[in-house]
């Protein structure tokens, strides 16, 4: 028996739902599935599946071979693209979608070095601080930034990303520094309307209390919008260093309460699937691993 086409076999024969179409999927005789299938549980020495003639069902021990021997497959078709990839050039169209300011900001060098190591890769860039439907829209990958929520969809951390809260020094000298999360009740807020409040903490609790019983807050889904507003003395900002940090470094803005900083979130890869990956999607993803640095270039202001 080959144990990897047995347990290629039983992992088919589960997602499919029968032997019938897990053997159309195999291109191989129903026959044939079945004996790999009993050939298997005879080497691991106990039952993984119950058959009717109706149905299948997974026994308690088949269904945790079946999560684990699934990993193991998608492990090897890894390794193989990957080995696959050092003979077969990157090509085609990659569609990317990503953040706008962080786009903007930081990714026309990164664009250029990439197609200068793959000459063969077009890119499509789009920009958008929603969370887009990869497959739905046909993007090959997405940047987003955040804290994750578990999905179906891979994930790989590209970067920190720092959140600072920041006024520029003539609203301060105006209105006051903050020393502690309770004085921004006093403070105009000026809110980027995606934030995700969770990351943000106290310092988004109280600047958001300020809004109820005070004029001139500001709300926009720009974060360029509010640094440069934060810039004209209009109020307090929480925004990521990677829009933040030039101004702070030039002066123009000043980063306030450090030990209140809101937790760091990260800058991820997201795409679609993990086996038969693209080798312009896997080239792309290892080119930006470990390209902005650690901590990133856009951290170094202080």
């Amino acid at each position: 028996m080959d144990r990897i086409d047995a347990m290629r076999a039983f992992v088919t024969v589960v997602n499919e739902g029968t032997f019938t179409r897990a053997a159309d999927r195999l291109e191989m005789s129903p026959q044939l599935v079945s004996k790999y299938v009993s050939q298997l549980e005879q080497h691991l020495g106990i039952r993984l599946l119950n058959r009717t003639t109706r149905k299948l069902h997974l026994t308690e021990a088949g269904t945790r071979y079946h999560q684990r021997a699934e990993q193991v497959l998608t492990e090897i078709d890894d390794l193989e693209n990957q080995l696959g990839d050092l003979q077969s050039e990157a090509r085609g169209l990659l569609r990317i979608s990503a953040p706008v300011s962080f786009a903007i900001r930081h990714m026309a060098p990164l664009l250029t070095e990439f197609q200068k190591a793959h000459p063969a890769v077009d890119i499509d860039l789009q920009l958008n601080d929603r969370k887009v439907d990869i497959v739905e829209e046909g993007f090959d990958i997405a940047l987003r930034i955040g804290h994750l929520k578990s999905s179906s969809l891979i994930a790989k951390r590209i970067a920190p990303v720092r959140l600072v809260v920041c006024a520029s020094p003539d609203y301060l000298e105006q209105h006051g520094t903050p020393r502690c999360p309770e004085d921004l009740r006093n403070h105009r807020y000026l809110r980027y309307s995606y934030m995700d409040q969770d990351a943000t903490g106290q310092v988004h609790r109280w600047l958001q209390g300020a809004g109820d019983h005070s004029a001139g807050d500001m709300v926009s889904n720009n974060g360029d919008v509010l640094v440069e507003a934060a810039i004209a003395g209009a109020g307090i900002a929480v925004q990521p260093t990677f829009i933040a940090g030039s101004a702070i470094r030039e002066g123009k803005l000043r980063a306030i309460l450090p030990d209140h900083e809101p937790e760091p979130m990260a800058l991820y890869a997201v795409y679609a699937h993990r086996q038969l990956l693209a080798s312009k999607v896997r080239s792309f993803v290892d080119f930006l691993e470990g390209y902005f640095g650690e901590p990133p270039y856009w951290d170094r202001f202080e």
